[in-house]
């Protein structure tokens, strides 16, 4: 006897699974078009960390979380060990007006809360530092908004990260 229990049919499974991996593969090809990332020469990753804090606050936003991803790294040590930075961390922060409105365009647009900034340097380029964010897109005035918000502190933190060197 054949089970028929997923999907209703023997193949079910093997289908689901070649769609999920379809799809899969088309979104990985998306992320990296959806990837904004801003270089700020001559300064350093403590001075560019106080400026994203300092833009992040100056919009009336507090930072929720800042994540240090290059020791997340360094600890679980995958693959061959190989640290592309010298300094990493996620910055997390939210605005509960934008969340408000992005959730009642579409309560699936839960998934770009919080905003987050990434800030790091390259190994061996320490005075290279480098702010990216994934954009949100423009399909909906909320997400134009995040999009404008996320723009404005990036610039912002750059600004500042030059202007203290």
């Amino acid at each position: 006897m054949v089970s028929t229990h997923l999907f209703g049919t023997p193949l079910g499974a093997s289908r689901f699974f070649l769609v999920f991996l379809s799809l899969l593969c088309i979104s990985t090809a998306s992320i990296a078009d959806d990837t904004v990332v801003v270089r700020v020469s001559h300064s350093d990753f403590r001075t560019a960390h106080d400026g994203l804090i300092e833009a992040i606050e100056s919009e009336g936003l507090v930072v929720g979380n800042v994540l240090p991803f290059r020791d997340m790294l360094a600890r679980t040590a995958v693959g061959d060990g190989t640290i592309p930075y010298g300094e990493a961390e996620i910055v997390q922060f939210c605005s509960s007006l934008l969340a408000a409105e992005l959730v009642r365009e579409a309560p699936a647009q839960l998934a770009l809360c919080p905003l987050s900034v990434a800030l790091y340097t390259l190994a061996g380029k320490p005075s290279e530092i480098h702010l990216a964010y994934r954009s949100p897109g423009n399909s909906t005035a909320g997400r134009q908004r995040a999009e404008s918000l996320l723009q404005r502190i990036v610039q912002r933190a750059a600004e500042l990260a030059r202007l203290r060197w």
